[in-house]
């Protein structure tokens, strides 16, 4: 029988794993936070869903731009000092909602938020990576995983909160209360415990180990290759696709859909709740290879999409509610391996800032999302907004899948299927 040290010494080698993902469960909890209170703001504040819409544009924008500052420093500085700065920065500013404010406190509270949760997601693939090298799938399928739970927690939240006083304002404002705190508490732990297991994420590793010298050309020669420039334009696709949805999904399940608010939070939660597919894939990945599961999983959120902004209007929350879960199935099994294949293809030196260069491209594509839907929608409609957020992850599709046809590797793709089948 195994004895309790052994059980406990195993645990332990996932602490930086548990740690990482802690840290990004609250910055996406942060994120997902403001959707849901959309309609509180309105009501608060007076703005319109184009006003909101370019808010949070706002917020994912300085996300998009931390990507490759934080990736490059991470390479000169190490991936603790990165990721404990991020945390420190969003958690102050999430407590600066706990007080009545006006409408433009709440907008740079958001900007600061986004600077402080941007710098976590680029640099922890870096740290998972080298902390589980033989298992990078399965650790980055944990992170998406445990991120995208947040999603579920996150209207949840709105909705436990609703009910309650609080003295310094809106009930609303203890969700920022709490994620503020815990955050203090996460960047202390993860600043203590992280350098005792990987030591090497505490120092610099980059070409030069000088902040200054940044040779941006190291980075952009990336782009010069056109498998690679084809995957960063893939992956820019997908991140507008979802970016859109992600914003506005109550809104388009309540406008759109005609279902009630308390009918379109539980949609909304289900799209996160199946991000539990990410483990799978993150698996798969390891075993199979990346391209393979990037093609299928983007194919199943683009038939879904499609479906499920045709049966708006005519189907009821059971079946159109499928179809949106569908889609977070798709879109989440994606995730993971897309972090997995980038760090096989971008040199050990320049992880970090390389990955933060194609993470730019794609929250920055995925930044505008929420402006471009919330004003199309009133233009013309929710309808027409979604049907643009289906054929920018349809393009996504048909380039993953030139990707897969045209890979030397895709006959070992092939065995490994036949291996796994007979087994």
């Amino acid at each position: 029988m195994e004895s309790v040290s052994t059980t406990v010494r195993r645990l332990v080698r996932f602490d930086v794993l548990a740690l990482t993902a802690a840290i990004w469960f609250l910055a996406k909890f942060l994120r997902y936070a403001f959707p849901p209170l959309f309609g509180a703001f309105q009501t608060s504040y007076g703005v319109s869903n184009a006003t909101l819409g370019t808010a949070f544009t706002g917020f994912m924008l300085v996300y998009a731009v931390m990507q490759f500052p934080s990736g490059v420093l991470a390479d000169r500085l190490g991936s603790v000092v990165v990721v404990t700065a991020g945390a420190l920065i969003a958690a102050t500013a999430a407590l600066t909602l706990t007080v009545d404010a006006p409408f433009a406190v709440l907008v740079a509270a958001m900007l600061v938020m986004g600077g402080g949760t941007g710098v976590h997601k680029t640099v922890s693939v870096r740290l998972l990576s080298r902390a589980y090298p033989e298992r990078t799938g399965r650790a980055l399928g944990v992170l998406d995983t445990v991120g995208t739970f947040s999603g579920v927690v996150a209207p949840t939240a709105v909705i436990a909160v609703a009910g309650l006083t609080f003295a310094f304002g809106e009930s609303w404002r203890l969700i920022f209360l709490g994620g503020g705190l815990v955050g203090l508490t996460l960047a202390a732990l993860f600043r203590v415990r992280v350098p005792k297991r990987v030591p090497d994420e505490t120092t610099a590793d980059g070409p030069t180990g000088g902040v200054d010298a940044i040779d941006l050309g190291t980075y952009t020669r990336l782009l010069r290759n056109r498998r690679f420039a084809t995957f960063a334009l893939l992956t820019v696709l997908f991140s507008f696709t979802y970016n859109g949805l992600v914003a506005f999904i109550p809104l388009y399940l309540t406008d759109a859909a005609g279902f009630t608010d308390a009918t379109a939070s539980l949609l909304y939660s289900l799209f996160f709740l199946v991000s539990f597919v990410q483990l799978g894939t993150g698996e798969l990945s390891d075993r199979l290879g990346r391209l393979p599961i990037i093609a299928c999983s983007l194919g199943v959120a683009a038939v879904a999409l499609i479906a499920f902004i045709s049966l708006t209007g005519t189907a009821g929350p059971l079946l159109l509610g499928g179809t949106l879960v569908a889609v977070g199935v798709g879109s989440h099994g994606f995730r993971p391996v897309r972090g997995a294949y980038l760090m096989t293809v971008i040199p050990d030196d320049i992880a970090g800032g390389g990955l933060g260069a194609v993470r730019t491209l794609l929250m920055g594509a995925g930044a505008i999302a929420p402006a471009i839907v919330g004003t199309v929608s009133e233009v013309a409609d929710f309808r027409s907004a979604f049907w643009l957020l289906a054929a920018t992850v349809t393009g996504a599709t048909a380039l993953a899948v030139f990707l897969l046809a045209t890979d030397r590797g895709v006959d070992r793709y092939l065995r490994a299927v036949r291996s796994i089948a007979r087994r």
